[in-house]
């Protein structure tokens, strides 16, 4: 296990019995998901579903599925095994991966989540090609991510689709060329947008977490090839409806997790990207807060008037 300091990006303060890879100092990545690397699904390199470290949901250590805080003997337990608001926390020496020195941990922080999600949305799951059409619904930091990562790919247009029309401007900073808002068009947004790129675009990523944005992404993808992509996660109504004759006709749906990153084998490589400036994080740190603040970013989250804010403790 290791005993760490600060937030997502930290520094180890020791570590416990039998951990080799870490030391006192290094700085580190906290992730919700972890890698131990030996699975079955780790070993075959398809997938970062890792099966003995997966999302935890309980708020417990992995190892042993107890909690590592108390108060007045009351556990605390974990968020996402993370503990990301505390001063110190212990967190699994599977979940946590070493970083360069160099890396502004209060920048870094973003690829434990949101910016690492969209990413690798578009480069690892849904693999876009150059040239090719893509339809994001849903222009947070997640979204916006997919919109870097497609732009980066060569893409021929990328459409954003948001109902805040606050958003239409810093979109096309990181790459969308036609920004749609549902609430100014007559018709449903997929006939709109299955019009403008000539039956359906090629991709399309659902970024809200609305299962019902799940079938209209599907509606906005072309017949033989479209790929919907859904990385949103709902609060309410998991199940998803949508018309066998959407599949029968070669479309596709397929989830992602994290972006469809190993945490310790792909996240090191994403934070080298960073540090040639081969890709954008510091534009969607919209706020920096202290932590006596919080519940102002919570609001300003519900308001739709930031990207990502970070949390200083």
């Amino acid at each position: 296990m290791l005993n760490l300091l600060m937030k997502f990006c930290r520094i180890v303060e020791s570590v416990g019995e039998g951990v080799t890879e870490f030391e006192e100092g290094d700085h580190v990545l906290t992730l919700f998901t972890g890698e131990c690397m030996k699975c079955k699904s780790c070993a075959s390199g398809k997938s970062n579903i890792c099966q003995v470290l997966g999302l935890e949901r309980q708020g417990l250590m992995h190892s042993d599925k107890k909690t590592r805080f108390s108060i007045k003997g009351k556990p605390i337990y974990h968020y996402c095994a993370v503990s990301s608001f505390s001063d110190y926390t212990v967190v699994h020496s599977g979940c946590a991966v070493k970083i360069s020195l160099s890396a502004p941990l209060e920048k870094i922080c973003l690829l434990s989540c949101g910016v690492a999600a969209g990413l690798g949305a578009a480069w690892k799951v849904a693999n876009i090609t150059e040239g090719s059409t893509v339809v994001i619904f849903g222009l947070g930091t997640v979204g916006l991510s997919v919109a870097q990562g497609a732009k980066m790919r060569g893409a021929s247009q990328i459409i954003g689709v948001d109902t805040n029309p606050e958003k239409s401007e810093r979109a096309k900073a990181f790459g969308v060329t036609d920004f749609l808002n549902p609430n100014d068009h007559d018709q449903p947004i997929q006939q709109v947008i299955n019009r403008i790129t000539d039956g359906g675009a090629d991709y399309a990523f659902e970024c809200v977490g609305d299962t019902g944005i799940v079938t209209t992404a599907l509606q906005s993808c072309c017949s033989g090839w479209g790929l919907t992509v859904t990385l949103g996660v709902p609060k309410e109504k998991p199940e998803i409806a949508a018309h066998y004759g959407l599949f029968l006709t070669g479309r596709t749906l397929t989830g992602s997790l994290f972006g469809g990153w190993r945490p310790k084998s792909d996240i090191p490589s994403l934070v080298d990207m960073y540090l040639r400036k081969e890709i954008e994080i510091d534009d969607y740190i919209t706020h920096n807060l202290a932590f006596e603040d919080i519940n102002k970013a919570f609001d300003l989250m519900r308001e739709g008037k930031c990207l990502r804010c970070v949390i200083h403790i």
